[in-house]
């Protein structure tokens, strides 16, 4: 059915579908969104530092392409072997990129648009594909080789020079790379998701002195549905949120009891994104979407503000805020390649 679903937005894609947004109230036909191909054939994450908007290639590319604010493609950083997850320095000057086709993560400048620095992340055959931070720690998830059951979470300290680095810190193996995100004002704290398995789970681990990482609790079981797609910390680290194919409503669930939501959001079929706003404010998820809209965005209490219909396939995770909150940006991809990855501007009306 997904493979059915994902040819058909295929084929509208090269009849011509155009970008159009569905408001939920007068203030969402504020502005008008933009649809930007990519010079890459697919898109595996979206950044935006603000001026600038980072995209990666993914798995079977080499590059990232950066875009201004709006959209416009001014280049590529390229020599970046299979590009996925991308995480932004706090500071935003720093961009790191996983490279799981040369065990590596590379950090690149913002501004120069250049890499400075290239990290291996231990044996052979053992790739990161999530990246999380919390201050001196950068985190990754990895996964070694094709078989099951060999992810787990490593840590590069890049306080010391050279970087330290440190593997196999996760309570147990998960089947492949976990999916990871922290918080940004809370060093204290780490989330780790497991896909690829139904129902989907969550592990919250605490951040000690040197960086030592301790298991501290799981979702209950089901709590998340099935086929977790994404997963979010607000900028305290106390509200943990989850984007599954199913139940149809990106969850809210305490980071102290992960258990029963404290808020959902509903979106229909099938949420695979979920992305906050730098202040915590505001919550933007994604679907995988046929012909219904694609982008919806939440205030906290869960009443929806604006949702959005992209005319393509939201990639897993393909959400970014732009640090100020006035611009959302989604990435869309075409399984079959015949249609290059876009990325759309998507001008969200103040709450």
């Amino acid at each position: 059915m997904r493979l059915n679903r994902r040819s058909a937005l295929a084929l509208a894609a090269l009849t011509g579908a155009l970008l159009a947004t569905t408001p939920v109230a007068p203030a969402s036909a504020a502005a008008t969104p933009r649809a930007v191909p990519l010079p890459i054939a697919d898109a595996a994450d979206v950044v935006s530092a603000g001026d600038r908007v980072f995209v990666s290639g993914g798995r079977n590319s080499t590059d990232v392409v950066v875009t201004a604010a709006n959209g416009d493609v001014l280049g590529t950083v390229s020599n970046l072997p299979g590009p996925t997850d991308l995480l932004l320095s706090a500071d935003r000057q720093t961009l790191y990129v996983a490279l799981p086709s040369a065990g590596a993560i590379a950090a690149v400048n913002t501004g120069t648009l250049t890499e400075f620095a290239r990290f291996d992340t231990g044996a052979a055959g053992c790739n990161p594909s999530s990246l999380a931070l919390t201050g001196r720690y950068l985190w990754f998830g990895y996964g070694c080789g094709d078989s099951s059951w060999n992810g787990n979470i490593g840590r590069l300290d890049l306080g010391r020079q050279p970087a330290a680095l440190t593997t196999g810190l996760a309570r147990q193996t998960y089947y492949g790379a976990p999916l990871l995100t922290a918080a940004s004002q809370n060093r204290a704290v780490l989330l780790a998701g497991q896909q690829s398995l139904s129902p989907g789970s969550v592990d919250a681990y605490g951040i000690g002195a040197a960086g030592a990482l301790s298991f501290l609790r799981t979702n209950e079981f089901s709590a998340l549905g099935s086929n977790l797609g994404d997963i979010a910390l607000n900028p305290a680290g106390d509200t943990v949120y989850t984007a599954s194919g199913a139940p149809y409503e990106v969850l809210a669930f305490p980071f102290a009891d992960i258990t029963t939501p404290s808020a959902t959001y509903p979106t229909g079929p099938y949420p695979v994104a979920v992305e906050l706003t730098r202040d915590g404010g505001r919550v933007a998820a994604g679907v995988d979407g046929y012909y219904d809209p694609d982008v919806f965005v939440f205030g906290l209490g869960g009443v929806e503000q604006a949702r959005f219909e992209l005319g393509g396939l939201l990639v897993d995770g393909g959400l970014a805020w732009a640090p100020n909150g006035a611009r959302l940006y989604a990435i869309t991809s075409d399984w079959t390649g015949a249609v290059p990855a876009t990325l759309h501007v998507l001008p969200v009306p103040a709450a």
